[in-house]
């Protein structure tokens, strides 16, 4: 599976990239038809000091696209919370078919 991982007015970290990597990666065991996943990271600007972290992840599979957007405090936690939300929704379909 090929993941495309982009930033929005930041620089992301190896660290950081490695892990999200592994997390998409990981989205195979569930959904062994994954053609591809794109993967945006963005800081949502509110009127804090604060910025929350943004992640939009969108997973594409045969006829259909699976999208998950989720916002937390770090990126970690943010990923982690929108590859939940895949993983339910792969299972769903799985269960479907």
């Amino acid at each position: 599976m090929k993941i495309q991982i982009q930033t929005v007015h930041f620089t992301a970290d190896q660290k950081l990239l490695d892990f999200i990597e592994k997390k998409v990666g990981k989205l195979n065991l569930f959904y062994d038809k994954i053609i591809d996943s794109s993967v945006v990271l963005s800081m949502e600007n509110l009127n804090t000091q604060v910025k929350d972290k943004m992640v939009v992840i969108r997973t594409n599979i045969p006829g259909n696209t699976l999208v998950a957007k989720e916002t937390a405090k770090v990126f970690e936690e943010s990923v982690d919370l929108a590859i939940d939300s895949l993983k339910r929704q792969l299972e769903r379909i799985k269960n479907k078919n």
